[in-house]
């Protein structure tokens, strides 16, 4: 069922909201099975529609409001699941250390909080840069043991690191 144009774009949410919210709450229950966490990503769909970057429920783009609404919450369950792969690993890690040694919840929150970011920055970044990067970052490679290893040459190697620095550089500063 189209939502139908509103005079505000709240109204036009609030529309969308009344006709579509049971039926999206129902298709993330059955995604998740779990129903709380299907009603807060119901509700965080919704959240992302009144963001400034959503378009307006009452443009004409959105012609099926069911289809745009499981592209957002689709997008919200990938967040949703990365973010629990990304705790499990965390946790597992944690696990091979001590209990004294582990840190405060409000730590353990932060470094999960950044670890979630840098999933995302990486995320972004093409395949083949990100794993340059990660080489680089996280092994400790040069940049001619890099190229060995993916079978790309110095020169190229040495692209994709400049590009994956760049990305964190505009990331941090909003360059």
């Amino acid at each position: 069922m189209p939502a139908t144009p509103s005079a505000s774009p709240d109204a036009g949410i609030a529309t969308l909201y009344r006709d579509h919210h049971s039926w999206l709450h129902g298709w993330l229950r059955l995604k998740l099975g779990d129903a709380h966490r299907a009603a807060d990503l119901a509700q965080d769909t919704f959240v992302r529609l009144l963001s400034a970057n959503s378009p307006s429920p009452s443009d004409t783009a959105l012609r099926e409001p069911r289809a745009y609404l499981r592209t957002i919450a689709n997008r919200l369950l990938v967040d949703h699941w990365r973010r629990l792969e990304i705790e499990r690993s965390y946790l597992a890690v944690l696990q091979t250390y001590p209990q004294s040694h582990w840190p405060s919840e409000e730590s353990r929150l932060l470094i999960l909080e950044s670890l979630e970011q840098v999933a995302q920055m990486l995320g972004r970044l093409k395949p083949e840069v990100r794993e340059v990067f990660l080489l680089a970052q996280m092994e400790g490679h040069t940049c001619p043991q890099i190229a060995r290893q993916v079978g790309k040459s110095v020169a190229t190697v040495e692209r994709y690191l400049a590009q994956a620095l760049q990305h964190c550089y505009r990331l941090v500063y909003g360059v």
